[in-house]
C-alpha cells in the first residue's frame, strides 16, 4: 500500500468516528426523546361536602408534591348552587373555597380562601389587614417553605397576596382598585409596587425574589423580595423598558412588536437562571437572565389568533429540567418542547370533553414524578392529572438519576 493509500484511508477512518459521535450525540443514545402521558381519571377524587369547583385560575405543585389549586368560586353557574339559593332550587351543590390542596392520591387535603369559605373574608383577610381577596382568582404559587401566592386579574384585582400554607394573611404586594403603570415603578400605601392584574408568580429560592407575570393589564415582569415584597426591578419584551402604548391585533404576518402584549401570562424560573415569559397573544416564549438581559425566544404555534397559544411554561423535574410543557387553551392540547432550544417534540390531548380532552385548558404544574396537572377554564371546569410514562428511549446513563 502506497503512502498517498495509507494517508486517505487514516482521514476516512478519522472522519467516521467523527460522524460516529455526531449521530451518537444527536441521534441514537442519549437523545432527548418526549416523555408520554395518560390520563389518570381517578384523579382527583370526589369532593366532600357536596361540594363543586369553577374555572381554574391557577395550579401548582408543592414541595411535598402536593397540588394546590386555585378556582373561582363567582363562575359557578346558579343551576349548580342550588341549597345556597331562596328559596332553594334544587338539592346540587355547594361552592369549594378557593384554594384547594390535594395529595398525590387526589385526596383534598384541606380548603379555604375566597367568598365560598364561610367567614374568612370577614375575619382572615379584610381590607382592614391589609388584605383584598381578588374579584377573579388568576395564579397560585407555593414556595419552599410553604407560603402560598395567589393573584387575580379581575378589573380592580392589582395584587399579589402572601399566605400562610393554611390561609394565614402574611402580606400585600399591590392594592386593589389602584392600578400601577408598567413604567414607572409607582408604590402602593403599603410601599409595595402597584401592579396590574397579575397572572402569575414564581420564586427564585436563591435570592429569595419573587417573579411576577404582570399581566392582564401591565406589559412586564416585576420582581420584589419575597419577604417583604419591595421593588428589585422589571423589565418588558426583549428586556425593553415595558411601555402601555397600544399595539396592532396579532397578525401571523406581521413583524413581532418590541412590547408583550396582554397578558404576559407566565413566568418560570428555570434551575440554571434562565427565566422564561408567555407572551400569550403573541405566541412567543421569551426567555432572559434573572437581571432582564432578553436571551432568545421561541414561537409556540404563531398561526393561532385568538386568545394565543402561550399560556405557560412548566418545567420538567429531571437535573437538567430538559423539557418545558405549555397548556395551549386555544388550541387546546398541550405542548412538549426541549427547553434550551425551544424545540416541539410532541403534543399531548385534544379538544373535547372526555378524559384527557381539554375544554378551555389554561392552567398546568408539574410534579417531582413529571405527572402534569391541568386546570381548565370558560366551560371546562375540570382538574385533570396526565401521568408520566416515561419517554419512549431511554437516556445516557449519566442521566439515569435525573
Amino acid at each position: 500500500m502506497s503512502k498517498w493509500t495509507r494517508y486517505v484511508c487514516m482521514i476516512a477512518g478519522a472522519l467516521a468516528l467523527v460522524l460516529a459521535g455526531t449521530a451518537a450525540a444527536t441521534g441514537k443514545k442519549g437523545a432527548k426523546h418526549a416523555p408520554r402521558f395518560e390520563v389518570d381519571a381517578s384523579w382527583p377524587k370526589t369532593l366532600p361536602n357536596n361540594w363543586v369547583i369553577g374555572q381554574t385560575g391557577g395550579i401548582a405543585v408543592d414541595s411535598r408534591d402536593h397540588i394546590w389549586v386555585l378556582q373561582r368560586p363567582r363562575s359557578i353557574a346558579e343551576r349548580y348552587l342550588g341549597p345556597t339559593l331562596t328559596p332553594p332550587r334544587s338539592t346540587c351543590c355547594f361552592a369549594a373555597p378557593s384554594v384547594l390542596e390535594f395529595d398525590q392520591a387526589g385526596n383534598l387535603v384541606q380548603a379555604w380562601g375566597g367568598p365560598s369559605d364561610p367567614g374568612f373574608l370577614q375575619s382572615r383577610c379584610t381590607a382592614a389587614m391589609g388584605c383584598e381577596w381578588p374579584e377573579t382568582e388568576h395564579g397560585i404559587f407555593v414556595d419552599h417553605n410553604g407560603f402560598v401566592y395567589i393573584g387575580g386579574n379581575g378589573g380592580p384585582d392589582h395584587q399579589v397576596i402572601k399566605f400562610t400554607r393554611n390561609g394565614d394573611f402574611v402580606m400585600q404586594i399591590g392594592k386593589s382598585g389602584m392600578r400601577g403603570p408598567s413604567h414607572p415603578i409607582t408604590l402602593a400605601p403599603n410601599g409595595t409596587p402597584l401592579l396590574g392584574r397579575p397572572a402569575e408568580m414564581d420564586l427564585d429560592r436563591e435570592a429569595n425574589e419573587l417573579y411576577i407575570a404582570d399581566g392582564y393589564q401591565n406589559r412586564r415582569i416585576i420582581v420584589v423580595d419575597a419577604t417583604s415584597g419591595q421593588y428589585k426591578r422589571h423589565w418588558g419584551a426583549y428586556g425593553n423598558v415595558p411601555s402601555d402604548a397600544a399595539i396592532p391585533p396579532y397578525d401571523p404576518a406581521a413583524p413581532l412588536p418590541q412590547q408583550f402584549r396582554t397578558p404576559v401570562h407566565c413566568v418560570a424560573v428555570a434551575a440554571d437562571g434562565l427565566v422564561y415569559v408567555c407572551d400569550r397573544v403573541s405566541n412567543r416564549i421569551q426567555v432572559f437572565r434573572t437581571n432582564g438581559t432578553f436571551v432568545k425566544e421561541f414561537r409556540t404555534d404563531p398561526n393561532t389568533r385568538g386568545n394565543g397559544s402561550a399560556y405557560n411554561a412548566g418545567l420538567s423535574p429531571d437535573r437538567a429540567q430538559s423539557f418545558l410543557f405549555n397548556a395551549d387553551g386555544e388550541n387546546q392540547h398541550i405542548w412538549v418542547f426541549m427547553r434550551q432550544t425551544g424545540q416541539v417534540l410532541s403534543k399531548v390531548g385534544r379538544g373535547g370533553r372526555q378524559a384527557g380532552e381539554f375544554t378551555a385548558v389554561h392552567s398546568l404544574a408539574v410534579d417531582s414524578k413529571g405527572n402534569i396537572y391541568t386546570g381548565e377554564v370558560d366551560a371546562g371546569m375540570r382538574l385533570q392529572k396526565h401521568a408520566n410514562l416515561g419517554t419512549s428511549r431511554r437516556d445516557d446513563d449519566d442521566d439515569d438519576d435525573d
